[in-house]
């Protein structure tokens, strides 16, 4: 059973910085591609980034470039976004996600597993 365990979202002052991990299980973690989604209350979801730890390929949402790193921890299965100089409209509950993908990293693609989601809120 495919398993995402969000965590590392919280409180925190606009200008500061997060970093959300993205505990994963239940699939051969080179296989797959990890991608970070937000949901802002009343917006639609819009994806942040994605990365294939085979290859270390990425994607980045363009408004994320520059203040958003993610990485990837293979002995640990995990994936995180390292959030810097955060404004209140990264305000959301972020989500990470899962999809075999066989080949790098282009684009932000579809994704079959989902965690539960951890809240990120940014105050001014």
């Amino acid at each position: 059973e495919v398993q995402l365990v969000e965590s590392g979202g919280g409180l925190v002052q606009a200008g500061g910085s997060l970093r959300l991990s993205c505990a994963a299980a239940g699939f051969t973690f080179d296989d797959y591609a990890i991608g970070w989604f937000r949901q802002g209350q009343g917006k639609e979801r819009e994806g942040v980034s994605c990365i294939r730890s085979s290859d270390d390929s990425t994607y980045y949402a363009d408004s994320m470039k520059g203040r958003f790193t993610i990485s990837s921890d293979k002995a640990k299965n995990t994936v995180y976004l390292q959030m810097n100089s955060l404004k209140p409209a990264d305000t959301a509950v972020y989500y990470c996600a899962a999809t075999y993908l066989n080949a790098p990293i282009t684009r932000m693609t579809s994704f079959d597993y989902w965690g539960q989601g951890t809240q990120v809120t940014v105050s001014s």
